[in-house]
């Protein structure tokens, strides 16, 4: 019987990040240069031979809208093709609530709960890691990608 896992899913930059995880902690990484569109399939076969997923996690943006369009309509697709349950959170719960690139000087900040841009002039390069616990409450089912974010530029 393969173990029952949890899978993470952050691909809003390069490398993309891939977690195992096994009863909230991670148990292995899976990092990768290549496309979401061209990997994603791939690893998610590799996992699904060695392990019996049972939830998909993702972070929903903001960030890359097409690598979040992609990975939204990949997952989603596994989670009712396979009867997955998916859930998603923002970029910021990988990334220690840095500020995330947008378009030019423009980033996207989190202040309190709510995600705005704002141009800044120097800024650290984003770096996304996997927790070592997931925290499920920063999670929800409401999955869909962040799009409602004010129009990058006003």
């Amino acid at each position: 019987m393969p173990k029952s896992v949890e899978v993470v899913f952050v691909t809003l930059s390069s490398p993309i990040l891939i977690g195992i995880y096994e009863n909230a902690k991670l148990i292995k990484t899976i990092s990768s240069e290549e496309k979401s569109s061209e990997i994603l399939p791939i690893i998610f076969s590799e996992i699904s031979k060695q392990y019996s997923v049972k939830s998909l996690f993702y972070a929903n943006g903001p960030g890359s809208f097409m690598a979040i369009k992609i990975a939204y309509i990949f997952l989603k697709s596994m989670s009712i093709l396979k009867n997955i349950p998916l859930y998603a959170t923002d970029a910021f719960y990988f990334n220690e609530n840095q500020p995330i690139k947008a378009i030019g000087k423009l980033y996207f900040v989190k202040i309190s709960s709510e995600i705005k841009t704002q141009k800044l002039e120097i800024v650290s390069k984003t770096k996304f890691t996997l927790r070592d616990v997931l925290d499920y409450s920063e999670f929800s089912t409401t999955n869909t990608p962040l799009y409602g974010i004010e129009a990058v530029g006003s």
